[in-house]
């Protein structure tokens, strides 16, 4: 299109030549010798308006040419600034997020995923693969930990026990511990008698009494835990459930629970098998991601597959549901663009500081592109158009 533009300028040039000639011998070449000559004016005028702004005309240091090279930091700034104050600000975010629903489009991809390789794959599995790197794996396990460690588990865990208890969801696991005292007893009666044995009087054990005395107490056991497994308002079990009521209690309210509970929860994350259990699940999550990235179909083949589907058709489907997704969607972007919006906006505008003066030209000149030339192609011919008015005005006038 430069090429164009150009041919066209030289053409006027010719044109101008040839009808100056011709006018002696005609005087209607003279209309196209005005043509030509506004043409080649106004082609010129807007060929040195399009280079002052990139760069020096012919290379001469003409003041007020080159503006972009010269300007080009305050452009950088003053781009930032327009990103920070028309895009990058909270109210405008949210005003945008609510017209979006994420969650519903978020269960759309999951419930009828697209065939073939996702969009953005290879990038996306380049990213994923770059995450390998043992700072990074650190900061996901540091990160995890401190949320372990900022969780008050005993609070959650009283809360957990009174709604399990006034759901009633209890009683299974008070039936297995009764089963599995049973079995136990059962299993261990040898051992069961021997220490009752060895605990028994010398007496006791002359007249054989401590085999009678074994055997009463055993019996007396299981007819008990079998009592209690029959009944569910046995007084036992009403004593259990009392006791588990309290601890709940214990667990909400009661600062020293909350702080033994806080001291084993320390304890069990500073054990090392918990630090290489959350490494195995840093490595098996990035390997899930990345064969989903590599193979969508494939990851949707099995049971995590099914769980996607489904978890897509209940935010398509739950309105309650994708109103909380789209409500947190919206307050983390919100979140984000307050905590670095700035940060940002200081990337562009230190990126285009740090671009040397040809390749802020290049990258204008080619973002801008054709048009640029097209402007050169409209002043040369609208120039000579004016030029050709302007030359039949003044015959009239004449």
């Amino acid at each position: 299109m430069r090429a164009v533009a150009t041919g066209l300028l030289l053409a006027m040039a010719a044109l101008f030549v040839v009808s100056t000639l011709l006018t002696r011998q005609h005087h209607g070449w003279a209309f196209v010798r005005a043509f030509a000559e506004a043409a080649m004016v106004g082609g010129l005028a807007d060929w040195f308006a399009v280079t002052a702004l990139f760069r020096h005309p012919l290379g001469l240091p003409i003041p007020h040419t080159a503006i972009i090279p010269r300007n080009k930091d305050r452009i950088g700034d003053s781009l930032a600034a327009f990103l920070r104050s028309n895009f990058l600000t909270p109210s405008v975010v949210s005003r945008r997020m609510k017209r979006l629903d994420l969650a519903a489009g978020l269960g759309r991809l999951l419930a009828r995923p697209p065939s073939g390789k996702l969009r953005g794959g290879r990038l996306a599995a380049t990213l994923l693969e770059g995450l390998a790197d043992e700072r990074l794996g650190k900061l996901v396990k540091g990160i995890a930990v401190q949320r372990l460690r900022d969780l008050s588990l005993a609070p959650l865990a009283g809360q957990l026990l009174s709604a399990a208890m006034a759901e009633g969801r209890h009683r299974p696991l008070i039936d297995g511990a009764i089963d599995w005292i049973g079995r136990t007893l059962d299993a261990n009666e040898g051992l069961f008698r021997k220490m009752i044995h060895e605990r028994a009087g010398s007496i006791l054990r002359w007249t054989g009494l401590d085999e009678t005395l074994s055997t009463k107490i055993l019996e007396g056991l299981f007819k008990l835990l079998a009592e209690m497994a029959d009944d569910p308002d046995h007084p036992l079990r009403a004593k259990t459930e009392e006791a588990l009521l309290q601890l709940a209690g214990r667990l909400q309210h009661e600062p020293e629970t909350q702080e033994r509970v806080a001291r084993f929860r320390d304890a069990m994350i500073a054990n090392p098998a918990v630090g290489r259990w959350l490494d195995g699940m840093w490595e098996s999550a990035r390997a899930a991601m990345l064969r989903a990235v590599r193979d969508p179909q494939e990851a949707m083949a099995g049971r995590l597959g099914e769980m996607l589907r489904q978890a897509g058709e209940t935010l398509q489907n739950d309105e309650r549901l994708r109103i909380a997704v789209n409500r947190f969607a919206r307050r983390a972007t919100v979140g984000i663009v307050a905590a670095y919006g700035d940060g940002i906006v200081a990337l562009v505008s230190d990126t285009i500081r740090g671009w040397d003066a040809s390749t802020v030209t290049q990258r204008l000149e080619t973002a801008v592109g054709r048009d640029l030339q097209y402007i050169r192609v409209n002043g040369t011919l609208v120039g000579g158009l004016v030029g050709l008015v302007i030359y039949a005005v003044s015959l009239a006038i004449g």
